[in-house]
């Protein structure tokens, strides 16, 4: 690795990945040609605002979930091309990372501590919520990474809750970082049109994250802030960030991304 590994504790990241493929495409005609440029200079600025590499990544992606905490354990692990009608190239992007089955095992011994039931997956790839901000983030596929699943209860709480199991592993050089959107409404996200119930969504979302210690009573009642079913008619985008919030539980948080795409405000967010 070029960079020294500290052993202090790792940050954790809510990062927005895009819409599919968009990273490594060109926009569709009639929308503007450097629509997803500023979300890509987030990503691709996050190594050096890091300053330093991790052992691994533990990534929580909103495009895979399933009963109870699924870990993927494949050292070598292939990649699901989850997205569909875009161009041709784009499946055949690679992303040749190394996964970490120790760290799989460390994951579950965290959870298992936590009160979660655990499994494992070695077949299923690596998902478009993983891979495609990561080409941004790690473009040499030089850090190894670990998917972790959502549940499907689609519960804050326990999201949160599972978050809070996996902090421990900071302490031992694992960046842990949750991918989604806090905008997903896919209906209404590519109409040229603002919408402003993203943007009272968008800054009830930001001081409830900056406020540390309401943080977790706040995200547990999202559903119930202003605009919030209109930003995400169903919440898979939504909850990796209270894994990575929970994960963080306690310490400050900066706003480490605020963008707007087509209209709709988008955020990202570091906690610790």
């Amino acid at each position: 690795m070029s960079k020294t590994m500290s052993a202090s504790r790792w940050p954790t990241y809510f990062i927005p990945h895009g819409g599919g493929p968009c990273f490594f495409m060109d926009t569709p005609p009639g929308m503007p040609k450097d629509m997803w440029d500023n979300m890509a200079d987030f990503l691709k600025g996050i190594d050096s605002d890091l300053g330093r590499r991790p052992r691994a990544v533990i990534v929580i992606s909103a495009h895979w979930q399933t009963r109870v905490p699924t870990v993927h354990t494949n050292p070598k692990p292939d990649l699901l091309f989850d997205y569909y009608g875009f161009p041709d190239h784009t499946y055949q992007l690679t992303y040749p990372v190394a996964g970490v089955p120790e760290l799989a095992k460390e994951i579950q011994t965290h959870l298992k501590a936590g009160g979660f039931e655990t499994a494992e997956e070695s077949q299923r790839g690596l998902d478009h919520g993983v891979f495609i901000p990561f080409k941004l983030i790690y473009p040499e596929a030089d850090v190894p990474m670990v998917q972790l699943s959502m549940l499907s209860s689609n519960d804050p709480d326990e999201h949160y809750k599972l978050g809070q199991a996996l902090k421990p592993l900071r302490d031992d050089g694992v960046l842990i970082v949750g991918s989604g959107l806090s905008y997903h409404n896919l209906r209404a996200f590519f109409s040229p049109m603002d919408k402003p119930e993203a943007k009272a969504f968008d800054d009830w979302l930001t001081d409830s994250v900056m406020s540390t210690e309401k943080r977790h009573e706040r995200l547990n009642q999202w559903r119930s802030a202003p605009g919030a079913i209109q930003s995400h008619p169903t919440p898979e985008h939504l909850l990796p960030l209270m894994v990575a919030a929970g994960a963080a539980d306690g310490e400050p948080a900066t706003h480490a991304y605020s963008g707007d795409v087509l209209g709709k405000a988008v955020s990202g967010y570091r906690f610790g």
